[in-house]
């Protein structure tokens, strides 16, 4: 069947406001904040971005608010050449928000987020064609049933799924039989599973939910993942880092590109982790979104960052 997309995506959206401060400050303390800045972000738009400047023809599902944070969010999506077709504007309903406080001197940042109800996704604004245009699905867990609607059907047309998950939502059990691609959180195995080991916590999943790839990012480490009964480790690339903010994002949104391209898992991760470094060394959720290029040069250049325990524990033979 010929698709009229690569890619269609099936979650959240965000406005932030970016606050950069020279450190943290205390607990209970005060201190200035040296650049304010607003822009586009959330779990799947943002990865669907990442999609379309990578060259993938891409859709996006969601909702907007009809305030000036969805009009942002909007021209965003459009400025990147995704197909907005099927964004509901709810009147009378702000955009998702997010307060992002950004520590200069390393680039963490700490989010304070509010998604208002009149934002949620159901199922029956979801329809078949608009699943089936796509090559692949990307979602997130936060409408579970839109989500798990969403999966269903790709699921019964072939088209693969993969999922970006960063906490437990009730009724995620349902979503997880529908994923071929998870990647989630550092701490999203642990908790789901119970499992503190990350690597026996991987197992469970994939043995529970059958899984083409059970994966974890790990942050500045890297990411792992398994397939077929074994893992593989991914080093992070060491770069100047600005803003953590959407690493993960893009690293989802690279990931779509290369499941889209037939990458082997050990060149997808490392892809993955070169598009989520350049996008750390500028500001906010798509501010450093890079190239194909630019992805290939800083694989062939750029130090990594391993973390000696997963790679050990990674290596073939290692049990």
């Amino acid at each position: 069947m010929a698709r009229d997309f690569d890619v269609v995506g099936v979650g959240l959206n965000a406005t932030d406001t970016l606050l950069v401060v020279p450190q943290f400050p205390a607990y209970g303390g005060k201190a200035p904040f040296v650049r304010e800045i607003r822009s586009p972000g959330g779990q799947v738009a943002s990865a669907m971005v990442t999609c379309a400047k990578l060259g993938l023809r891409t859709r996006y599902i969601g909702s907007v608010g009809d305030d000036e944070g969805g009009e942002i969010l909007l021209q965003s999506l459009a400025n990147a050449g995704i197909d907005i077709t099927n964004v509901q504007k709810r009147a009378g309903c702000p955009n998702q928000s997010a307060y992002i406080v950004i520590d200069q001197t390393t680039g963490e940042r700490t989010i304070l987020w509010s998604r208002p109800d009149c934002l949620r996704i159901v199922p029956e604004q979801i329809t078949p064609d608009q699943i089936t245009s796509a090559r692949l699905l990307h979602i997130d867990g936060h409408d579970t049933e839109a989500v798990e609607h969403a999966a269903r059907i790709a699921h019964s047309n072939g088209i693969p799924v993969t999922v970006d998950v960063d906490t437990i939502y009730h009724g995620f059990d349902q979503v997880l039989p529908y994923v071929d691609y998870l990647i989630a959180s550092t701490n999203f195995p642990v908790e789901w599973t119970s499992q503190r080991d990350p690597f026996l916590a991987l197992e469970l999943i994939q043995s529970e939910y059958r899984m083409r790839v059970a994966a974890m990012t790990l942050g500045p480490h890297g990411a792992l993942a398994l397939v077929d009964g074994s893992f593989h480790y991914s080093p992070a690339f060491v770069v100047n880092c600005q803003d953590t903010t959407g690493a993960g994002d893009v690293f989802h949104g690279a990931f779509c590109y290369a499941v889209v391209n037939g990458y082997c898992i050990e060149r997808a991760l490392e892809f993955s982790n070169a598009m989520a470094a350049l996008n750390c060394k500028e500001i906010g959720a798509q501010g450093g979104i890079g190239t194909v290029a630019a992805a290939r040069e800083l694989i062939g250049k750029a130090e990594r960052r391993s973390n000696p325990e997963f790679a050990d524990r990674a290596r073939p033979g290692h049990r």
